[in-house]
């Protein structure tokens, strides 16, 4: 899913009045965890999730009311109803959202975000809530990256600074913290919610054939920033793969070559013959991929391990780090059965990687 914030900025929602909903805390058993947010309009849920079904039909009804009122506020939401109410959540926990009833005031901030994650460049988006007379709230947002901390006022940056700092440098995504501080000159004291945002994660796919194209569009849903590659252009075009952030018209191999391959980067390679393969795997040996795949029979798997062996091009260590053949064995048989069976492996690596951290 793409990042919520970068769904803002867009004009076409700038036409339309929209509420921002965002999970600050939870307790106990819920859907969604803090960090998790959602873009509402009059008619109901545009992007992304604060935890679907019954909870979020009543924080989409909060919305409206929002949106009628124009004040925004901080609302818990208890689960923790009978399993015979069965119009109710019955998840046994409590969920805190605030809703911000003009994000659009956060424009530029917006911007920001979008503006750095384009240079792959990470920050913490802090928003500060500060409780207003008639029981809404004011809500003021800051983009802190190392390229915007002069942006921000001084005696802000020296209370809130260490620990934004110590969120960027653990670089975890979902680790999404609240803190109240009272600043100077200010009052009452302020709650302050710090999200770490991160680029997404890349997505390369070596072939732009029926498996690429079903897998941009896998890749896409699930978030990743994808680039397709192949030396075809009447594959290679965003009519053929209207899902593909990139696509590159290019050798494979060169461009394989050529492409940063780096910790949040992942190849699969799925393109039109062995030695189209051979030529994209080459460069990603030995590199500091989060995940490289390639498609194949076992056969060819077993011949191309044989060949890389003795040519010196891959030790058995570094051969053993390939997913190959690639995806979960799940059965797959037709183009798209594959595709899932190879996102189901990216998430599955992904979600690993991200414990580990």
């Amino acid at each position: 899913m793409k990042n919520i914030y970068l769904q803002i900025p867009d004009e076409e929602s700038l036409k339309t009045r929209l509420v921002l909903a965002t999970v600050t805390r939870t307790q106990g058993s819920t859907p969604q965890k803090p960090g998790s947010s959602a873009l509402f309009s009059e008619k109901g849920l545009l992007h992304g999730t604060v935890g679907g079904g019954v909870v979020e039909g009543r924080i989409h009804n909060s919305a409206r009311e929002a949106l009628k009122s124009g004040k925004s506020g901080h609302f818990t939401f208890n689960l923790n109803n009978d399993i015979s109410d069965t119009g109710e959540a019955i998840c046994g926990g409590t969920i805190t959202v605030l809703l911000d009833a003009d994000p659009s005031k956060s424009i530029t901030v917006f911007r920001q975000i979008s503006d750095s994650l384009k240079s792959r460049i990470p920050g913490v988006l802090i928003t500060m809530v500060t409780d207003h007379d008639d029981s809404s709230v004011l809500i003021n947002r800051y983009w802190m990256s190392n390229q915007s901390i002069a942006r921000i006022q001084k005696e802000f940056l020296e209370k809130i600074s260490p620990v934004v700092t110590d969120q960027i440098s653990k670089g975890n995504c979902s680790d999404y913290r609240e803190m109240t501080l009272s600043l100077p000159g200010e009052e009452p004291s302020s709650l302050f919610l710090l999200e770490p945002v991160f680029p997404p994660d890349q997505l390369i796919i070596a072939g732009a054939g029926h498996i690429g194209r079903a897998l941009a569009h896998l890749g896409s849903l699930l978030g990743f920033e994808v680039t397709v590659v192949d030396n075809r252009s009447e594959y290679a075009n965003m009519e053929n793969i209207p899902d593909a952030d990139h696509i590159i018209v290019k050798d494979i191999g060169l461009a394989l070559h050529e492409l940063k391959k780096v910790d949040d980067t992942y190849v699969v390679i799925v393109t039109r013959g062995h030695k189209d393969d051979a030529e994209a795997l080459k460069p990603c040996i030995g590199s500091d991929l989060a995940y490289t795949g390639m498609i194949g029979s076992r056969n060819k798997v077993n011949a191309m391990r044989d060949s890389f062996l003795e040519k010196g091009i891959a030790t058995k260590e570094q051969w053993e780090r390939i997913y190959t053949p690639v995806g979960l064995e799940i059965g797959s048989q037709t183009v798209e059965e594959i595709a899932v069976s190879i996102a189901a492996q990216l998430i599955q690596v992904r979600n690993g990687r991200l414990k580990a951290e």
